[in-house]
């Protein structure tokens, strides 16, 4: 036998010796209901966050539609004149 076998034997002589713990009726139906609840807060946040990134990207898209931030403002003195 290797190390690995006589570790595994030893640990299922355990596990088989110690008795099963009592697990209460109702703590299946408790573990169920709280899962549901957590996915159903989680699918919600992240419905939310979807939203609001497409409000957000919408929004930016309007504003750069209006002010064109991509294009030079207009120059507000004129140039110098060089070929006189």
């Amino acid at each position: 036998m290797s190390l690995d076998d006589r570790r595994s034997a030893s640990v299922r002589a355990v596990l088989d010796s110690a008795p099963a713990p009592v697990v209460p009726a109702e703590l299946c139906a408790e573990a169920m209901r709280r899962g549901g609840r957590a996915l159903r807060r989680r699918r919600a946040a992240r419905r939310l966050l979807w939203c609001l990134l497409a409000v957000a990207a919408v929004t930016f898209l309007v504003w750069a539609s209006i002010t064109h931030p991509w294009v030079e403002p207009p120059s507000r003195t004129t140039p110098p004149l060089t070929d006189w």
